[in-house]
C-alpha cells in the first residue's frame, strides 16, 4: 500500500512538469568584417517546474550545427572538446513566476542559474519573455557569457575572427 502511494504521488509530481525536447539554442561569436561564427542546437531540452519556477536545460555539444563543417569540427574537437564535455547544463529560476499570471502578451522575467560547460559553472542572469500559448508556455531569452569564463581558449591564429563574447539565444514552448 506504502510503495503504491508514493508511486502515485510521485507520478503527480512528475505530471506538473513542463517539458520541451525540441527548444532551440543559437550562439553567435562573430566578429565585424569576418565570416560568421554562428551554430544552432534544435534538440535542446528544456524542463519548467510552474509550481516553483525552477527551469533546466540541457543542449548535447555535438547537436550545434554550423554553417560550414570545417567550424563544427574546430568547434567541436579545439573549443568545446565535446568528446571529454559532451554537454551544457543550466539550473536555475525565474524569478517571481507564476503561472496564472501568464497571457499571450510576452512578460518579461528574470532567470539566476548556472551554467555548466566545458567542466566550469558559471552563474548567469538572464532576461527572459514568456508567454501562455495554445501549444504552451513559450519562454524567449538572450543573454552573454564568455569564452575565457569556461576556460576556453580561442587560438591566436583566429583571435581577431571569434569573439571571445558568445551571445546566445534560447527559444522552446513547453508543454
Amino acid at each position: 500500500m506504502v510503495i503504491a502511494i508514493l508511486l502515485v504521488s510521485s507520478w503527480a509530481i512528475a505530471q506538473e512538469k513542463k517539458i520541451s525536447k525540441s527548444a532551440v539554442i543559437v550562439f553567435e561569436a562573430s566578429v565585424p568584417s569576418f565570416e560568421e561564427v554562428k551554430a544552432t542546437n534544435n534538440n535542446v531540452t528544456l524542463v519548467l517546474n510552474p509550481a516553483t519556477g525552477e527551469i533546466a536545460s540541457l543542449a548535447l555539444m555535438k547537436g550545434f550545427r554550423f554553417k560550414v563543417a570545417l567550424m563544427e569540427e574546430h568547434f567541436n574537437e579545439n573549443y568545446v572538446e565535446s568528446d571529454k564535455y559532451p554537454k551544457a547544463l543550466f539550473k536555475g529560476k525565474i524569478e517571481n513566476f507564476d503561472t496564472n499570471n501568464l497571457t499571450a502578451t510576452p512578460k518579461d522575467f528574470i532567470i539566476n542559474g548556472k551554467l555548466e560547460l566545458h567542466g566550469k559553472t558559471v552563474v548567469v542572469k538572464a532576461p527572459a519573455k514568456i508567454s501562455q500559448t495554445n501549444s504552451g508556455i513559450h519562454l524567449q531569452s538572450s543573454f552573454s557569457v564568455n569564452a575565457s569564463d569556461f576556460d576556453i581558449s580561442i587560438p591566436a591564429v583566429v583571435k581577431n575572427k571569434v569573439s571571445n563574447k558568445i551571445n546566445i539565444q534560447l527559444n522552446g514552448v513547453l508543454k
